[in-house]
């Protein structure tokens, strides 16, 4: 009730040119608590007196204006349900997806999110049709020549190269250094994923659940696939050459079944 009033009114401001339903509400694999991700696609961004105004009515907590990735508005429904409202221009959107999917532009990571975002969200207003076009035009199988870029990319960042991930862990751990260990591992986990999603030309699906994603959706996985992302979980601040190993068993079972 909360979200659908919600979302209405912000369809009749006069610069919204779409909007869209995201992450698991868009699908069916959700529960009453799950959050909402809603994206309002504009010429420019509404006012922020204006977006408060809706707010005000329909939530009980709110976050106006936070910019830490894109900008958005997050909140807390009067019926408990969190939501986080981001707001796009759709033609740098636009922009964004045909760079990686039609110039094969790929990123340290998360190369596929924004195409992922796109092809599966879910519209509930589209005052000129131009997000429904966007989706049709990109509703396309994956591009060979994208998934090749995504693995050379981000292959040489695994291993290979003086600035790649595994030796970045290695000099951190001999330092001590757990903070730096984390964000590399983090990084080193980031360009591993996308080469996995690519390899079995699958959109990435962002941040959350991308183990289960693989698992249900890849036919090719590495062998130890789950088993060795738990040992580097459990060794990351333990055993620094068992993470070490397992980062090398890790890399090594990629460019084996790359190979196949």
């Amino acid at each position: 009730m909360f979200f659908e009033s919600l979302w209405h009114e912000f369809a009749l401001i006069p610069e919204v040119e779409a909007i869209a339903l995201g992450g698991s509400r868009a699908g069916t694999h959700y529960d009453e608590k799950s959050d909402y991700d809603l994206y309002i696609y504009c010429t420019r961004t509404p006012e922020e007196s204006i977006r408060k105004q809706i707010l005000e009515k329909y939530c009980q907590y709110m976050e106006i204006g936070n910019a830490f990735w894109e900008l958005e508005d997050d909140c807390t429904l009067k019926d408990g349900v969190d939501i986080d409202i981001l707001y796009r221009n759709l033609e740098g959107f636009s922009q964004e997806i045909h760079s990686v999917v039609e110039k094969h532009m790929a990123h340290n990571g998360y190369t596929t999110c924004m195409w992922h975002n796109l092809l599966h969200s879910r519209i509930l207003y589209d005052k000129n049709g131009k997000l429904a076009m966007l989706q049709r035009q990109y509703n396309i199988p994956y591009p060979d020549e994208l998934k090749d870029s995504i693995i050379r990319q981000n292959l040489r960042l695994l291993r290979g190269n003086l600035p790649s991930y595994n030796l970045q862990i290695k000099k951190a751990a001999a330092r001590k250094d757990w903070v730096s260990v984390n964000h590399r591992t983090a990084a080193f986990l980031e360009s591993y994923f996308d080469i996995i999603f690519a390899l079995n030309k699958l959109t990435h699906p962002g941040e959350k659940r991308m183990v289960q994603y693989a698992k249900e959706q890849a036919e090719v996985l590495p062998v130890h696939f789950e088993e060795n992302l738990n040992c580097l979980f459990r060794n990351l601040f333990t055993d620094s050459d068992m993470l070490l190993q397992t980062i090398e068993a890790i890399i090594s079972d990629l460019e084996n079944v790359m190979k196949i």
